[in-house]
């Protein structure tokens, strides 16, 4: 069992027509955030589904997978490490963290980083210092900042949140928007269970914030307070 292995098993599953539509979707055109990115056409699930085969994959061969091309590929190596990860021993998990930060320029899509960033970044660094996050999140990469702000959903879900209340501040001024749309997202879920840090952060950000950081954060409030929020009448209070 090799790298080869996997991409041929995953060659069989392509449909051009979901190909077509991913090519889309995922902003694969000149000047779009994942320009030339491949896609073979392949749902999630059927990716899924490849891990049971492919999990005692050696290291050297996932990290093959993880340079391919082909997006579902990088997807399906990623899965495989996270899965790896979670049943690991201390030492492995120490090298599945360095391969994964060793190849962040191959996790060069807001799915392969959701998919991974949290399990396997948040997770390593869950009970360590997380002062890495935040050299992530000053990364020129975009998809870095993302997995900055993704690990730790990790953290947010152990009712941890000291570490995406900073690094929100630290990236309001952050130009692209799936960086705005990651911290809104993150900012959300802190607020379904912690809606006083939330809504101190946010009155007190929300007159400079993007917008669509906002609108994400307070997607879920009642229509009233998400009124307040949007014409500032919170704001700075």
């Amino acid at each position: 069992m090799d790298a080869d292995k996997v991409i041929t098993t995953l060659e069989r599953l392509a449909d051009p027509t979901i190909a077509a539509h991913s090519q889309r979707f995922f902003k694969t055109a000149p000047g779009e955030y994942a320009e030339g990115d491949q896609f073979l056409g392949i749902r999630v699930p059927q990716i899924r589904a490849q891990v049971r085969l492919f999990r005692e994959l050696n290291p050297r061969d996932i990290e093959a997978v993880l340079h391919s091309p082909i997006h579902e590929a990088r997807l399906l190596a990623l899965l495989i490490l996270v899965w790896r990860f979670e049943r690991a021993k201390p030492k492995l998990r120490t090298d599945i963290y360095h391969l994964y930060l060793n190849n962040t320029g191959f996790i060069n899509n807001w799915d392969l980083v959701d998919s991974s960033a949290p399990q396997i970044v948040g997770g390593y660094l869950f009970e360590r210092s997380r002062k890495p996050l935040y050299n992530l999140a000053r990364s020129k990469s975009l998809w870095e900042r993302r997995i900055s702000v993704l690990a730790c959903f990790s953290f947010i879900r152990a009712g941890q949140y000291d570490d995406i209340l900073a690094l929100s501040e630290q990236l309001l001024t952050d130009s692209h928007e799936l960086i705005h749309k990651a911290v809104g997202w993150m900012l959300r879920e802190v607020g379904k269970r912690d809606p006083e840090s939330a809504g101190q952060f946010l009155r007190r950000h929300c007159r400079s914030m993007p917008r669509v950081m906002l609108r994400y954060a307070i997607e879920r409030l009642p229509e009233a307070q998400r009124q307040a929020y949007l014409k500032g009448e919170v704001c700075g209070s």
